[in-house]
């Protein structure tokens, strides 16, 4: 199975379980784990949620092979998007355990959730204007909003990935910890003893503030946009040949 439920008493932990692929995230895989967060969101029972991805890593991005040939048009009617929505719009705290890559689309889901928390092996990284593109899940804005502008123009404009150490500092990660496994289901455990509406409530009150900030919308609309563009094509060509791309501006 692509994704793993494990429950404890409050709390599930979903894990990401393609090892083979760094974990990265297909429209099949981000759709079970919105299906996922549907049933859990319902289920009184469970009031916190630990992500994490098997073997080392979080996600090392999207599936290269779905991009490849997807159009702009196809990208305004990707099931990602709805996807994508209904894991922001999921009630209870989600706490991402970081270790190994989490690269664009796995950023991004990171940066999705409301603790994250670091293991000394993460690697944090935006690189997607290396494939001709940029964040389609409002990676660049949340990036944005938690490490300030500069912090955010360099790594999204030069695809630089950063190490863990960096990424707490800057406030990208709520906690960096040498045995992170352990500490998120230790904050796991701590959040299903306290006031389930409360919680909810934070989040929703949080999460409204924040999104009303940011460019969302025109941030996904650029993204779209890029997928019929020739430097795209040229992009992933590279990734795949393992060689520099050569970029044109078409």
């Amino acid at each position: 199975m692509d994704l793993l439920t494990e429950r404890h008493d409050g709390w599930v932990t979903l894990t990401l379980n393609r090892p083979a692929q760094k974990n990265a995230l297909n429209t099949a895989l981000l759709g079970a784990l919105a299906d996922a967060l549907t049933t859990l969101a319902a289920d009184p029972a469970i009031r916190a949620v630990v992500l994490r991805g098997a073997e080392g890593n979080f996600a090392a991005g999207a599936d290269i092979g779905e991009i490849e040939h997807k159009t702009s048009a196809e990208g305004a009617t990707d099931p990602r998007k709805t996807h994508w929505a209904t894991i922001r719009a999921f009630p209870k705290p989600i706490i991402a355990l970081v270790e190994g890559f989490a690269l664009g689309g796995g950023f991004e889901l990171a940066l999705m959730a409301d603790i994250m928390v670091l293991s000394p092996s993460a690697r944090l990284g935006l690189p997607e204007t290396n494939l001709g593109l940029i964040p389609g899940a409002g990676g660049g804005q949340r990036l944005m909003a938690l490490a300030g502008r500069a912090r955010a123009m360099r790594m999204v404009l030069t695809g630089e990935i950063i190490d863990a150490q960096t990424a707490h500092g800057w406030g990208i990660a709520a906690h960096l910890e040498e045995d992170a496994a352990t500490f998120s289901t230790q904050l796991a455990a701590r959040l299903a003893t306290r006031a389930p509406l409360a919680l909810m409530a934070a989040k929703a009150a949080l999460i409204a503030g924040e999104d009303r900030a940011l460019a969302l919308t025109e941030e996904r609309a650029a993204f779209e946009t890029l997928l019929d563009t020739a430097d795209k094509a040229e992009g992933i060509r590279a990734f795949r040949a393992r060689e520099k791309p050569r970029f044109m501006g078409q």
